[in-house]
């Protein structure tokens, strides 16, 4: 295949060529139709983060609703009729479920659970144990380091219950069979628990289910250790795709997610137990419906008979339970069973393996690196699971969160860290147990985008597929990685030209899913408008100064005594642009001068746009937000609002203290912040312009919670300085200088000229100046403007807004994957400041012309923001 030209390697053909022989692909070309009829929504979007979570289909939610409509359900520890209704439906829910796993009540029960991980608690908890100190010989909790956290945490309880645990490397449990205990040692009962993955999280691995059997008949022996081996397996990735016959595999245990198999409900979970264990199981907490018996008074407990009813604390989640029916029905209709999504899924990710193991640079080098212990040549050892890092040509890993923003831009949903499951990633990324502290020591934690530490790897990039899953989607993601790693760099070929090229190559004219331009590409539509300038924005000008004579004093002072310069080049640095964003996420207003408060550029991202949950609505989200142009008036006290196609509206910029006003509690990135909501009139003028219920609420000005303590070294007291809606600090700078650097490298690889002014406006700034190199405000530690003084606290780590045309709304990937090849990977550009204003008799002022005064960093890189949150201008 090395040798197959890149159009007819992303073939439908060749896909088709490349599925193992017996495994088919789209239940029977009925895939397409699905597509349209359950899933609308992915129009436009490649999911493949089914691991994370299966998508739900249209029809299951339409059949749960409408058993909702038509269905009184009542609490299931009544007696009326609409619970006995409910109580009857969750047991035939119960029997639906040991049908899917083809077994029956009388060798499991179903308890149901929140979800996977509390399923494994449980288990922790009732385990017949026996600990160390007994006369007889101790329990061992065993498990795979290719385990999820919620397995590996198993092991908190079991150390509070003196119990030991063990863990258990995969190859070692090749080699247990020299472990096998005598018959002396087999008539042991003391209870050891061993738990394994049916299918790693992380890589996709099928570890054998013939180790169930072969470890309960002692067999295998993860340990040599007298007594008899219990088995709890982990089964929420493998359920997910593949069949599960509990009738040969007979697992003590099996831990299960709901929502890993429907997508919907969330929140649900089961442990299968085995009855033949199921006495010994023990509890000590009882709650609501577990108890045949109890007094209140004295210490007398006696639990219901039923194992589900007895480990069942509490009123079950039982609209969600009825929902699984559903869920059941719908899967078998659309799909003819798991056997069929077994071959299906397998299907795509042995081709896209394939294919990703195929992609060289021109000097032979891989584009990927693969993380996975099989080559995919079977679905009983590997499930559609793809984890991976990609590589420059050198052979570098390039982190992972570049390569989610990169895949972002596609519209592409992936799954980027260690997933949970950091004995797989250790094993695979090479990671000792000092480099995982060491990466904490670093900063790094666990779900955060640090990608790198001392050039190594964090965690990967994980892909996977779910029974929705179409060969268009397996494509995208190919086409993302070629146009991105393959195309011919900077100023030869552009990336859209390479982009459509292969997009016309690779589809054939009667597959019948590629029916139009639209379907076939990837890319966003890039405008054919001239860019336009952004003098067009409003300015600005104060009409009033503070006393001249005051002011020139504290800027002597500052300069002298506060702000030394240790620069290495005499030409001045000055002020050239001051732009504010009252509504976070909207258009800049721009002026030559504005007052300074405690949290920044007055009025500056005091309001924003909400859903109708009240999550904020950024252009990530709805680029259209950019068309929405505010302005202030300081005298009027008054901010208009503009739109194109919308009459003006004006909010008072005093803040509504009556009763009308709704006061709630927002979060804006990881900080909760107290709001008031601005009325329905103002209401309504969005939802019109965004085609989405919205609302606009205002950050109340007694905001004490998001007072920025950190960075603050050589200001005053950082209890004063506070928030606004930004996401990280008060102010963000770029250097014009920078801007021209990148301006060259993104118009080589642009047909169309592009302007100084509205790549400026692309990076949404508040203060934008002329330092004479580029770059060298990542050198600075503290600037002075005027009277101001500002600590700097991190670079910006840019995302896709920076690829959004402010003055259409329309997106260009090339910004961000141009931005990226600049700065060697990295989309860091401009700083983040902080200031904590003079107190003085005047108004503090930015103006546009101000000097600005550096002082140098003593180590010249810049570490990014405690926070391993991506930060970007909103």
């Amino acid at each position: 295949m090395a040798r197959t030209p890149r159009g007819e390697l992303l073939s439908f053909r060749t896909f088709q060529e490349s599925c193992p022989a017996g495994y088919d692909y789209g239940y029977g070309g009925g895939l397409p139709d699905l597509r349209e009829r359950e899933f609308p929504r992915l129009r436009g979007i490649t999911y493949l983060d089914h691991a994370g979570s299966a998508l739900f289909p249209e029809s299951l939610l339409k059949a749960f609703t409408d058993d909702l409509r038509n269905n009184v359900y009542g609490n299931p520890h009544s007696q009326n009729i609409s619970s006995k209704l409910t109580y009857d439906t969750i047991e035939h829910v119960r029997y639906r479920i040991l049908q899917h796993f083809h077994t029956t009540a009388s060798d499991y029960t179903v308890i149901f659970t929140s979800g996977c991980t509390a399923a494994l608690k449980l288990v922790a908890e009732a385990f017949p144990w026996i600990p160390e100190g007994t006369k007889q010989p101790s329990s061992r909790f065993c498990y795979l380091t290719d385990s999820h956290t919620s397995v590996v945490g198993m092991r908190g309880i079991t150390a509070s219950l003196n119990v030991s645990s063990v863990p258990i490397k995969p190859k070692e449990i090749f080699l247990s069979e020299k472990n096998r205990l005598s018959a002396e040692e087999q008539n042991c009962t003391t209870p050891h628990l061993f738990c394994y993955p049916a299918q790693s999280n992380f890589s996709g691995t099928k570890y054998p289910l013939s180790w169930i059997q072969d470890i309960k008949s002692g067999k295998l022996c993860p340990i040599k250790i007298p007594g008899k081996w219990f088995v709890l397996l982990d089964a929420a990735s493998y359920v997910s795709s593949s069949p599960l016959d509990l009738r040969v595999h007979q697992a003590d245990f099996i831990s299960i997610s709901f929502y890993k198999i429907f997508g919907f409900p969330t929140g649900l979970g089961a442990l299968l137990v085995n009855n033949r264990i199921a006495p010994l199981l023990r509890k000590t907490y009882f709650g609501g419906g577990t108890a045949a018996a109890y007094l209140a008074g004295e210490d007398f407990y006696f639990p219901r008979k039923s194992i589900a009813e007895r480990f069942e604390d509490g009123t079950v989640s039982f609209l969600d339970i009825i929902a699984l029916k559903h869920g059941f029905d719908v899967l078998e209709r659309l799909t003819g069973g798991m056997e069929k999504i077994k071959q299906h899924t397998f299907a795509l990710a042995h081709y896209t393996y394939t294919v990703l193991t195929t992609l060289k640079y021109a000097n032979g080098a891989p584009v990927v690196r693969v993380y996975s212990d099989t080559d995919f040549s079977s679905p009983d050892v590997q499930g559609p699971i793809i984890n991976f890092n990609i590589l420059d040509e050198n052979g570098e890993v390039i982190g992972f969160s570049q390569v989610d923003k990169m895949a972002s831009l596609y519209n592409i949903h992936v799954r980027t860290g260690c997933f949970c499951n950091i004995g797989a990633c250790q094993i695979h990324l090479g990671m000792s147990n000092e480099d995982i502290q060491r990466n904490l020591q670093a900063g790094h934690v666990c779900g955060d985008d640090v990608d790198l530490v001392d050039g190594r790897p964090t965690g990967s990039v994980r892909i996977s597929f779910g029974y929705m899953s179409s060969f268009e989607d397996a494509q995208t993601f190919l086409k993302f990685i070629i146009a991105t790693r393959l195309s011919k760099l900077d100023n030869e070929i552009p990336i859209q030209s390479s982009v459509t090229k292969l997009t016309t190559e690779s589809v054939p004219d009667d597959h019948p899913s590629f029916n139009s331009a639209e379907n076939l590409s990837p890319v966003p539509h890039i405008s054919d408008n001239k860019f336009m300038n952004i003098s067009a924005a409003t300015k600005m000008t104060l009409n009033w100064q503070p006393p001249e004579a005051e002011a020139e004093s504290i800027r002597a002072a500052v300069s002298e005594t506060a702000v030394p310069t240790h620069r290495r080049r005499a030409k001045p640095i000055t002020v050239t642009n001051i732009y504010l964003y009252p509504i976070k996420s909207c258009s800049a207003f721009e002026v030559t001068e504005w007052p300074v408060g405690n949290q920044g550029l007055l009025y500056d991202r005091n309001w924003m746009v909400v859903n109708q949950n009240g999550v904020c609505l950024t252009q990530k989200q709805d680029p259209r937000l950019c068309l929405v142009t505010p302005s202030v008036d300081l005298n009027k006290k008054l901010m208009v609002i503009q739109a194109e196609g919308m009459d003006p509206i004006s909010v008072s910029l005093e803040e509504n203290t009556g009763k009308e006003a709704v006061i709630c509690e927002s979060k804006v990135c990881s900080h909760r912040v107290k709001t008031y909501d601005c009325g329905e009139r103002i209401a309504g003028w969005f939802s019109s312009f965004l085609g989405r219920p919205c609302r606009l609420i205002r950050q109340c000005s007694d905001v004490k919670n998001r007072s920025q303590q950190k960075n603050t070294k050589g200001l005053a007291s950082a209890t004063n300085i506070s928030l606004s809606l930004v996401n990280e600090a008060q102010y963000l700078l770029i250097n014009v200088s920078s801007i021209r650097q990148l301006k060259e490298h993104i118009s080589a690889r642009l047909e169309k000229p592009l302007e100084l002014e509205e790549l400026i406006q692309r990076f949404r700034a508040n203060i934008v100046v002329s330092a004479p190199e580029a770059f060298e405000e990542e050198e600075w530690a503290e600037i002075s403007i005027g009277a101001l003084r500002f600590q700097v606290v991190g670079p910006c780590s840019r995302c896709q807004i920076i690829c959004i045309d402010q003055q259409s709304g329309e997106r260009n990937k090339e910004f961000l994957q141009s931005l990226s090849a600049k700065r060697g990977r990295k989309t860091n550009f401009g700083i983040y400041l902080m200031n904590q204003p003079l107190h003085s008799s005047f108004p503090d002022i930015l103006s546009v012309g101000s000097q600005v005064l550096p002082v140098l960093k003593e180590n010249t890189e810049i570490q990014p923001p405690a926070s391993g949150e991506e930060k970007c201008s909103g």
